[in-house]
């Protein structure tokens, strides 16, 4: 007899995303640190040997509570409006998706995680940069909350959101990256008939993904890091982009190299976690 299918629960997303932040946070640092330099002479490994010379192991996990809580906001929020519409249509069809409504479904469950997610991404990417500024111009937040609670107590709520048009934009490429395109190349290894639903199948389906997503986000990234990062001297969203290529069209993909060695990990570790959740405590399908 064969077994229940399984389904995810709708927090399941965001708890992988979390445990795979976990595990890639020093690859995030570094991506960040390299993407806000002013001069790309730094390559991943010597900024590696820098941080950890000047402020010790424990420095590559700076801001590891605010990427946790990105998590468990902008990617707890994109899997769940993703997974929980997939799964309705899928039950009323009876039978998978065309490609492009997958494409619908997860740019609208990127743009929203984007959105409930910029004010941690931002606290985010200030705390894994700030070992960067000048002691006197350190922002010194403890924690996510702490971070969050300054920036509205000293910025204003507004400022909170500061960079989350960018932020929401590269969560639709992002997302549509990942989601979308693990399901079919997921779809599509399996229809061969040569491969069964199993860790290796998540592994190189997640494989697939990750770097279609990084090819996709690399200049939303640099971007948003950007916008995030400033003191003002950005009046919005153009004038970032402005800025930016008159470094040439390399500058878009700064760090980019570092950015696949973090976000391609990062997407195998959480739908290889999202499949074990699925399969131990996810909802029994009925019909």
């Amino acid at each position: 007899m064969a077994e229940p299918s399984r389904r995810s629960r709708w927090y399941f997303g965001g708890l992988a995303s979390a445990g795979a932040a976990c595990c890639t946070h020093p690859l995030d640092l570094l991506k960040v640190h390299l993407q806000t330099q002013e001069e790309a002479k730094m390559r991943m490994t010597r900024m590696a040997v820098h941080v950890v010379r000047n402020d010790g192991f424990l420095a590559l996990y700076n801001g590891l509570s605010a990427s946790l809580c990105r998590q468990l906001t902008y990617s707890l929020t994109r899997f769940a409006i993703y997974e929980t519409a997939r799964d309705l249509v899928m039950r009323k069809d009876k039978k998978p998706l065309p490609f492009y409504q997958k494409v619908a479904i997860a740019a609208l469950g990127g743009c929203c995680g984007g959105f409930v997610g910029a004010p941690a991404d931002l606290v985010n990417v200030r705390m894994q940069n700030d070992m960067k500024l000048p002691v006197e111009l350190r922002r010194n937040y403890k924690h996510a909350v702490d971070g969050i609670y300054r920036v509205v107590c000293e910025e204003g709520l507004r400022n909170l959101f500061s960079g989350s048009s960018m932020a929401a934009s590269r969560g639709i490429i992002v997302t549509v990256g990942q989601l979308s395109c693990y399901d079919q190349a997921k779809q599509l290894v399996l229809n061969t008939g040569l491969f069964r639903d199993n860790v290796f199948t998540h592994f190189l389906s997640s494989f697939i993904a990750g770097g279609c997503a990084t090819v996709l986000c690399q200049p939303f990234d640099v971007l948003k890091t950007r916008l995030m990062n400033s003191k003002g001297e950005y009046r919005g969203v153009l004038h970032c982009v402005i800025d930016t290529a008159k470094l040439g069209p390399q500058a878009f993909y700064k760090g980019f190299f570092p950015a696949s060695i973090r976000l391609v990990p990062h997407t195998i570790l959480t739908f290889v976690f999202l499949e074990q959740l699925r399969s131990h405590f996810g909802l029994i399908s009925i019909g």
